[in-house]
């Protein structure tokens, strides 16, 4: 986003890296700063919305981008981890936009850009809780969409296939999964990180303004099968 052209507001929980990756952005040559923020903390996300509209003045796109994951069959699964992935990854993205959409809506333009997944469609063994809050973005796109759509704020969403993230590196390191997923995807490899740049600019820019309520999957072709 910074090397498009936008300042970036970073959040998360963690200051070491947000000061990290705020470093990085300003060297840039664009505006950013770290700002503390727990989606699953309703006072928290105000207060942190708060204090970005105070430091930037506006929010033109949210990246809504919140995921844990915990990977056990359906019968095995621990009723505080559904609680924790749910929580993180579908109710997160609701608080986050509830406190930031507003002053979009008051200027008429705004993009909000959800991060799914495949598993948003895609079924998988031991993903139970997390393909469910990712279907559950999927609908959540499309409604916060539908709501927006007359007042100038278009929402889509990313489905991306497994990319080489600290999120997955378990399954990196697992040669059976490794191998699985290489042969389930047509390109037969995983994605590198950087090829989500394309889309993530796209959607954020005057380009996309026709685009609303869509799931476009970034995915090596796992969803043609």
């Amino acid at each position: 986003m910074a090397n498009a052209g936008a300042d970036v507001a970073v959040c998360g929980r963690k200051i070491d890296d947000l000061d990290r990756v705020s470093k990085a952005i300003r060297e840039l040559g664009k505006e950013s700063s770290g700002f503390v923020l727990d989606v699953t903390a309703t006072k928290n996300v105000q207060e942190g919305v708060d204090q970005i509209l105070e430091h930037f003045g506006k929010v033109d796109i949210l990246v809504n981008n919140a995921g844990i994951n915990h990977r056990v069959p359906v019968l095995e699964f621990p009723e505080d981890a559904w609680d924790a992935i749910i929580n993180t990854n579908l109710k997160g993205y609701f608080l986050v936009a509830r406190a930031v959409v507003p002053q979009m809506l008051e200027r008429s333009y705004g993009k909000v850009i959800n991060m799914s997944s495949i598993l948003g469609t895609v079924a998988l063994p031991n993903q139970l809780a997390y393909a469910s809050s990712k279907g559950g973005v999927d609908q959540m796109t499309k409604v916060m969409a539908l709501e927006w759509a007359t007042q100038g704020v278009r929402v889509n969403a990313i489905g991306p296939t497994y990319f080489e993230t600290e999120l997955v590196a378990q399954l990196r390191n697992d040669p059976e999964r490794f191998n699985f997923i290489n042969e389930r995807t047509p390109m037969g490899r995983w994605g590198y990180p950087n090829e989500l740049e394309g889309i993530v600019i796209f959607l954020a820019a005057p380009a996309s303004d026709f685009i609303t309520g869509q799931t476009i999957y970034i995915d090596g072709g796992w969803t043609i099968w």
